[in-house]
């Protein structure tokens, strides 16, 4: 939907703002699910075809765990997506739902940085270990790989839907 469009000042821009809003919630969290598809999918044959005592196959392993933590995730998003629904919200009411999910992503991003660097010190401490480091790498690679795509998409997801912050505020008198 072009910026232009939102902004003007016609009747009916709070339920069109809100709407957009919503659906573009939504569709991050189609695309959360796919990625989570794509893992369960992808990993779970490669954890079928690799030698259970290989850094592959507790990469696959820890893979299969965030697919369906993310499945989850995803799903519980679209359920709460009522982009028909919003299009009676106040602009009080606005103005809270978008800054609540702007927070939420803030604090995602947060955690995802988290897990990079719990990623890294598995890793490490796999070099100072006998007890099963290959497992201790396949976990840290897992929450490398997943840690950074959950940071792009929740920073690229905050970035796309605070525009809308700015043209809620346009409409505060």
């Amino acid at each position: 939907m072009p910026t232009d469009f939102l902004t003007a000042s016609a009747p009916g821009t709070l339920p069109t703002l809100n709407m957009a809003r919503e659906l573009l919630a939504e569709r991050g969290m189609g695309l959360l699910g796919a990625w989570a598809l794509l893992n369960l999918l992808v990993s779970g044959y490669y954890v079928t075809h690799t030698d259970t005592r290989s850094e592959p196959h507790y990469f696959h392993q820890m893979n299969i765990g965030w697919g369906l933590v993310n499945v989850l995730l995803a799903v519980w998003g679209l359920l709460q997506a009522h982009p028909n629904q919003v299009a009676g919200l106040t602009l009080t009411e606005s103005l809270t739902a978008q800054f609540n999910f702007e927070k939420i992503l803030l604090l995602n991003a947060g955690l995802d940085v988290a897990y990079v660097c719990t990623g890294s010190w598995l890793r490490a401490r796999a070099a100072s270990t006998t007890l099963k480091p290959e497992r201790l790498r396949g976990f840290g690679r897992s929450l490398w790989v997943q840690g950074s795509f959950l940071l792009l998409f929740d920073v690229g997801l905050y970035l796309v839907y605070h525009r809308y912050a700015g043209l809620l505020l346009q409409l505060v008198p």
